[in-house]
Formats: C-alpha cells, structure tokens, sequence
C-alpha cells in the first residue's frame, strides 16, 4: 500500500527534510582529511539535537549510528567508526535522516574529502547527482513509477563512459515510499525492469525518496560480516545522492533540498511547488 499524504502532512516532512539538509550542510564542512567517521556522527547527533528531532537511523534493525558513512568503494550504510578516518583523496557519501512529530525525511549526498581526486571520481558524482534529478523532474502527475526509474537510467547510459569502461547503476539498492516509516513501499529501481512492471500511478500526495547509487565498473555488491556495509564486488569506487521528494497539487516539492529543489528543477524545465513552511 503506497501511503498518500495531505497537505499538513507534507509540512511537517518539510519539517524533517529541513533538518536532513542541516545535517548535510553540517557534515559536509566536517568531512575534512583527519576526521574520523565517528566524529561526524557526532556532528549529526548535535543538529539533530539542536532542531529537537529525533534519528530514525539510530536503532533502525539495530543499525548503531546516526547516519551512515561510505567511504570509497563502500556503496551504502557504512558504519561511522573512530578506526575509520579520512584521507585526502577519498570520497564519502553521507546518508542521513531525521524525525519531526513522526514524520521523516531521508537525503545523501557524496563529498569529496581534500584534493588531488581523479577526473572520473568528480564525473561519477556529477553523474549519479544529476540522474537523481533527473528522477525527480518525473515526479509528476499522471506519470508511474517506472518513469522515475527510467528517467535515472536513461541519464546515466546517456553520459560518456569512464576510464573504467562503462558505470555500473546499483541493483540490489533503491529508492523507497518514506512518511510515518523512513522505508515504506513502493520500492524504487534506478534501473528498468520488464519484471517490476510500470508501478502505481504518481498522484497529490505521493512521497518518494529517490537515491541512485552508481559505481564506476560492476553493479554487484555484497554485505560485510557487520551485516551492514555494503561494498561494490569489484572494489570500484561509487557515489550515492537522494532526496525525499512530494508530489503535490502544484508539482513537486523536494523536501530535503533548503530550497526545495527550485534551483535545480528549474533547470530541467519544471516549476516547484511552494514550500508550505515559507
């Protein structure tokens, strides 16, 4: 059952996205060489503190941090660690989220950590980034779901191979429904599947959090003995990028985005709908 949120529901995961974005904004200044992982959970406990959230990370199927940390060729929920400390040159993506009054919000976002990155490692993050945006320009009415998913696929097989040869769209991680739960259904594929189907239809009311995650080789990945970390097969290095996005009677709204993805959308040719808390 896809859940279909009102108007005042919509506010208040503004509410939450908002502090997702001040948690980005937070750890993406933290995130220098010396730093451990740990220190920026740290940093992420105190925003969401400060705004007087609530995680819906810490505790989720006992995973024992605040936001997930991925360094390199980790690809999603990397375990922050103080033995885990950045070097100049890596890459992290930073998965976060947050809880106003029960509803959620859920974004990432890849940082890169110094200087002296190779050119396919700044390309992989422009790549994933703007298929995730590119995604979210489908969030409109009368679409369904598979457009989300084509629009992200469409943009990345589009984009010059890298040094690699070719970039590798994640297959056993997607996008998910959020709201009263961070991960609710539909789940969302980055990629077309004749198996999945076309999805339920995009109506008023309909939240997703759209989240590509790209390496540059294979698509396969396996978990570690944490049953956490999640790493490429192959050791390539990948990118992760998200926001929750809502669909309402005037467009879409990204509600992790402090702008609400006015910026970016305007860009791809569509009109936002206005931020419910300005």
């Amino acid at each position: 059952m896809v859940e279909i949120k009102t108007p005042e529901q919509i506010a208040k995961m503004r509410e939450a996205g908002l502090v997702v974005a001040a948690i980005h904004e937070a750890t993406r200044a933290a995130a220098v060489p010396g730093a451990s992982t740990k220190d920026l959970d740290d940093v992420a406990r105190k925003v969401i503190a400060d705004h007087g959230a609530k995680s819906n990370f810490l505790g989720y199927g006992g995973f024992p941090a605040t936001i997930c940390t991925s360094v390199n060729d980790i690809v999603v929920h990397g375990i922050p660690d103080r033995e885990t400390v950045l070097r100049d040159g890596d890459i992290i993506s930073i998965d976060a989220g947050a809880i106003v009054d029960g509803w959620h919000g859920d974004a990432a976002f890849t940082a890169f950590v110094g200087t002296g990155h190779a050119p396919e490692l700044y390309e992989l993050s422009r790549v994933t980034e703007e298929s995730m945006w590119a995604g979210i320009a489908a969030v409109r009415k009368g679409n369904r779901l598979v457009d989300i998913s084509k629009a992200i696929e469409g943009y990345i097989r589009r984009q010059p191979r890298p040094a690699s040869g070719k970039y590798g769209i994640i297959e056993d991680y997607g996008g998910h429904g959020i709201g009263t739960q961070m991960h609710m259904d539909p789940h969302l594929l980055n990629y077309v599947s004749k198996k999945r189907g076309k999805g339920p239809r995009l109506v008023s009311g309909f939240c997703i959090a759209i989240e590509p995650m790209v390496s540059l080789g294979t698509a396969k990945t396996h978990v570690l003995s944490d049953d956490w970390t999640v790493k490429t097969d192959d050791g390539t290095w990948s990118s992760h990028w998200e926001h929750s996005v809502a669909l309402t009677e005037e467009g879409p709204l990204v509600l992790t985005a402090v702008d609400g993805g006015k910026a970016k959308l305007a860009e791809l040719g569509v009109e936002t709908a206005p931020d419910p808390l300005a």
